[in-house]
């Protein structure tokens, strides 16, 4: 079943820039997809269009058969906390602890004043410390979130999108500021995200050779159009040149190998 629909999507700013033109396309439950194209082709324009960050010009977006424009404050609300975010830059609280970080993601079930003093009740504490586990933070519980590594906060990122419960996760640049051995443990913790808890992944890419092992399908985006959707196993040469002009001779190495 289809869980995300985007038709005809576009998005011009105020400025006249033309951020996405004309998008289709479809995400089936389970599915591992990632949106590959250079710096500025709209791939974080996309992401923050399907859960309304950032207003659509024209096109409709369905996530769970719900139309999102038509959405008011309390139903987007709602809508959000079955879509997990994480951020290039982890968009965590540095002076709270880990614990503290997770929990946030709950904060979309919660009334305002609950939100505020942190009213969280026993099973999302144990269901935070679960999934801290899960993602191999448990030395790290306790620690203020300006004391630990980008791979480490881009892992709490992810905790505080999971704990939301999110049918999907929009990832944009999960790993653009770590370096390759971190980058690598974040690919692999959201592929078994994916695989074994069946949530469905949304992630943007400059990297290639990582969109090319890690995913069951490749969208490629450039100029705020799609130039590809398929198998990574089809996509040629040819095209990613074509994806990334002059940018391509630094992307394409290690292209072999696929994590199934």
């Amino acid at each position: 079943m289809d869980l995300l629909i985007v038709k005809n999507l576009a998005k011009k700013y105020d400025t006249g820039t033309i951020a996405l033109s004309d998008i289709n396309f479809s995400v089936l439950e389970g599915e591992f997809i990632s949106i590959i194209g250079p710096s500025g082709a709209g791939k974080s324009t996309l992401l923050r269009c399907i859960n309304r960050m950032i207003e659509v010009s024209s096109g409709e977006i369905l996530v769970d058969g719900i139309n999102v424009s038509k959405l008011n404050k309390k139903e987007l609300r709602n809508l959000r906390t079955r879509i997990g975010m994480i951020f290039q830059h982890y968009n965590l609280v540095n002076r709270l602890s880990v614990i503290e970080n997770v929990l946030h993601g709950r904060l979309g079930y919660k009334s305002t004043i609950s939100g505020i003093i942190g009213n969280y009740t026993e099973e999302e504490k144990t269901w935070a410390m679960n999934i801290i586990h899960l993602l191999g933070l448990d030395e790290q519980v306790y620690k203020r979130c300006d004391q630990l590594s980008g791979g480490q906060k881009q892992r709490v990122g992810i905790a505080r999108a999971l704990i939301q419960n999110p049918k999907i996760l929009l990832c944009d640049e999960p790993i653009a500021s770590l370096d390759p051995n971190a980058a690598k443990i974040i690919m692999d913790y959201l592929r078994k995200i994916n695989k074994e808890m069946g949530i469905t992944c949304l992630v943007n890419l400059h990297q290639v050779n990582v969109a090319l092992a890690y995913s069951d399908r490749v969208i490629g985006i450039k100029k705020g159009n799609i130039v590809y959707d398929g198998l990574p196993a089809n996509i040629t040469s040819e095209q990613i040149h074509d994806i990334y002009g002059s940018e391509a001779g630094d992307l394409i190495f290690d292209v072999g190998g696929s994590h199934g």
